[in-house]
């Protein structure tokens, strides 16, 4: 991130209100961590769903900076399409004044029919969780069109980094790559071919305190990408296992019910939010695997 665009996120959030859903989680507890202390009374919001990856030990150390709030488990359409009409609904009628950064995917772009992907690109989901989210996306510019609710979202590629669910892969596959590494067991990559980008958390992070703090985000969308060019998963395999120095992973035909929903290829074109947010992602891909292996020598069975 420039200098100019630190200034104005140090300015903008000292003493402001912040309400974070999904506080618990990955991307969530790293952004309750960097509004805390940027000075912002914080209130986290999370259902603690097991299969989401809210976990209490993500806001070690800042548990009496925040306020956490527990709510009913949802089912993914709760999540992030009902409970953000919801949301929205309450704002326009009790807080007309709030600003509202979506956390949105890449996954409603579907199968790329071009490379990179902008955000012109026709909306195609090929799972249940992308058309959940693309709902979720459309209403909140629908409130800042329509009802002057100021809203845009972020559409996240592969977001990695400490406080991600490893457990399983359901997160993400870097989770489990992750996990079975530093058990001293082989991770599986399945074709290996396929490229992706990667956003580190603390990037992403600062993606979501510009867009909140920047009238010029307001009713738009912005793809995320990452400091490093696409990578195969078969190189990306190779990057952890040297972070590592060591490990091991079995190169497998993708499984027939998960080769439906595959995209193939994915990294997108985000020059969009760097020009009009001055969003300049600093992490290098090999560093940031780094910083999540040791954050996970220190921590994994707080996550298992």
């Amino acid at each position: 991130m420039r200098p100019h665009a630190m200034n104005v996120v140090d300015a903008y959030f000292r003493g402001k209100r912040a309400l974070i859903t999904g506080g618990l989680g990955f991307i969530g507890s790293n952004l309750a961590r960097r509004l805390v202390e940027l000075g912002a009374d914080v209130v986290l919001v999370d259902s603690l769903v097991p299969e989401y990856g809210g976990n209490l030990f993500n806001i070690d150390g800042i548990e009496s900076r925040v306020r956490v709030n527990m709510q009913d488990p949802n089912t993914d359409l709760e999540i992030n399409a009902r409970a953000q009409l919801s949301i929205l609904e309450t704002c326009r009628k009790h807080n007309p004044g709030v600003k509202v950064v979506f956390a949105s995917t890449r996954q409603i772009y579907g199968k790329p029919q071009y490379l990179p992907v902008d955000e012109k690109h026709l909306l195609i989901p090929v799972d249940v969780n992308g058309i959940n989210k693309m709902a979720g996306e459309a209403y909140h510019v629908l409130y800042n069109n329509v009802y002057g609710i100021r809203a845009c979202a972020l559409r996240l590629t592969n977001t990695y980094g400490p406080r991600t669910r490893v457990k399983d892969a359901r997160q993400t596959f870097l989770g489990i790559w992750t996990r079975l590494i530093l058990e001293g067991k082989p991770f599986e990559v399945w074709d290996g071919s396929q490229l992706r980008d990667f956003t580190y958390v603390d990037d992403a992070v600062e993606a979501f305190l510009l867009a909140a703090a920047s009238e010029e985000a307001d009713g738009r969308v912005f793809n995320l990408g990452g400091a490093d060019p696409p990578i195969s998963l078969k190189d990306l395999a190779d990057l952890l296992v040297g972070a590592n120095g060591g490990g091991r992973y079995e190169l497998r035909t993708f499984p027939s019910d998960r080769k439906r929903i595959d995209v193939g290829d994915y990294y997108a074109d985000d020059r969009a939010i760097r020009s009009a947010l001055s969003w300049q992602p600093r992490m290098r891909l090999r560093e940031g695997l780094a910083q999540m292996l040791e954050y996970y020598r220190q921590h994994l069975p707080r996550y298992l």
